[in-house]
Order: C-alpha cells, then sequence, then structure tokens
C-alpha cells in the first residue's frame, strides 16, 4: 500500500512514521508513506498556499490552486483509489473503515488547517471525508496519523502475529476482553483461572463472554450496530 499526505507542516508526521509497527511496515515493504509539503505549490514565492476567506470571518482558507496542483501532479506518478480529506464534518471513523481502506493500493491523504479547505476542492478531487471524532484540532496532520496507522497495522504481514489483530476492539463490534501476564497474583489479585486451565476452548469462550459483557456495559450502541 502506497499512502500520499499533503501537508503545510510535515515535520508533524515526521515521528508517527518512523518508530514501532509503521516504521516495520515499512521496512518489510508493506506500506509506504510520502509526506508532501504542499508549499512545494505555493501561489507566490513567499510560499502562500491560503487567503482571507469570502463573506469576511476570522481564519484564512486554503486555496485552490496549490492544492489542485498537488493533487494533478500526484495524480499522474500513480492513480489514487481514495483521496480523502480530513475534516471534523467527515463520516465518522472507526474499525470497520480502517479494515475496508486497507484492502486499497493507492490513497492520497488531504490535511486540513487553519479554517480548512476551500469548498471548491472538495467538490471536485475529494472522494472521502473522515472525522476522527466531535471535536476540531489545529490541523489534520494528528487526524492523518491516527489513520494511517489504524490502516497501516492491519495490512497482512505487518504484525508478527497477524490473529492478534482479529482480536482488537470493535472488530465484530465488540470490545477486547480483559488481558493479564506475570505474576498470577498480584496484591492478592488473582488471574482468572479459566486463563491458567490450558484448557483453549474454555479460554476462547471466557473471552468472548468477556467481550459480550463488557461491550453491553461500556458501549452498548455497538450492539445495536
Amino acid at each position: 500500500m502506497k499512502i500520499d499526505i499533503l501537508t503545510v507542516l510535515p515535520e508533524l508526521l515526521e515521528s508517527p512514521f518512523a518508530h514501532s509497527i509503521l516504521k516495520r511496515a515499512k521496512e518489510k515493504k508493506l506500506l509506504e508513506v510520502n509526506v508532501h509539503n504542499l508549499r512545494q505549490w505555493a501561489v507566490n514565492e513567499h510560499g502562500q498556499i491560503d487567503d482571507y476567506q469570502y463573506g469576511g470571518g476570522a481564519g484564512m482558507v486554503m486555496m485552490c490552486e496549490p492544492l489542485a496542483k498537488a493533487i494533478e501532479v500526484l495524480s499522474k506518478e500513480k492513480k489514487f483509489d481514495e483521496i480523502i480529506y480530513m475534516t471534523p464534518d467527515g463520516e465518522l471513523f472507526n474499525q470497520k473503515m480502517a479494515n475496508q481502506l486497507s484492502l486499497k493500493e493507492n490513497m492520497l491523504i488531504i490535511c486540513g488547517h487553519y479554517k480548512g479547505i476551500d469548498e471548491r476542492i472538495r467538490q471536485q478531487f475529494v472522494t472521502k471525508e473522515i472525522s476522527i471524532g466531535d471535536y476540531v484540532l489545529s490541523g489534520g496532520e494528528l487526524p492523518a496519523a491516527i489513520l494511517v496507522d489504524a490502516i497501516g497495522r492491519i495490512i497482512p504481514g505487518v504484525l508478527n502475529d497477524e490473529t492478534s489483530a482479529l482480536f482488537d476492539s470493535f472488530q465484530d463490534n465488540l470490545l477486547a476482553p480483559p488481558v493479564y501476564t506475570r505474576p498470577a497474583d498480584f496484591r492478592e489479585m488473582k488471574v482468572p483461572d479459566v486463563l491458567l486451565s490450558g484448557d483453549p476452548k474454555k479460554v476462547d469462550e471466557w473471552r468472548n463472554e468477556q467481550s459480550l459483557q463488557r461491550t453491553k456495559e461500556r458501549r452498548p450502541d455497538l450492539l445495536n450496530d
């Protein structure tokens, strides 16, 4: 999978992709992430990529021309399955969407900034708009990093134990069950006997029951889905 990211602050995305699972994914050549500074396509020698909004009001808007040029240049290099805009008013991101996007080959992510991007770019180029939650951040860089992380870790071959991703929270609309490690007795709090039984069938049954119970208690809305 290849993911290109358009941003005015590329330095914000250096660390998230240089460590842990995403670093491993890149080293295995299962994931390629290219971060592009939008100012390469600025409208003047001062690096301008934003301007005042029509109708007045506080906050600058990212201009059409830099974004259009960048998208068109990158689209000549590869055909994008999705051109995604990270925005608070987009579709709420969830595990089901991550699973679907992990099957794509090429994606372009646009990171908004200031008051967002000119609406005409959304209408002409963007194929999917995604929000990571009902709140506003300073820009789309952190949401883009979250999106890439959630997608990248479930690409086949990225995780050493591929089955572990199948039991994450929100897979099958259930929260993950409780997990324990050594010691078996910590300050008089003991690991459930079933996990020490050595019986895989009983362990699986216990985990399923715990997932269902935890989901009912904490996120009953998932069961309605």
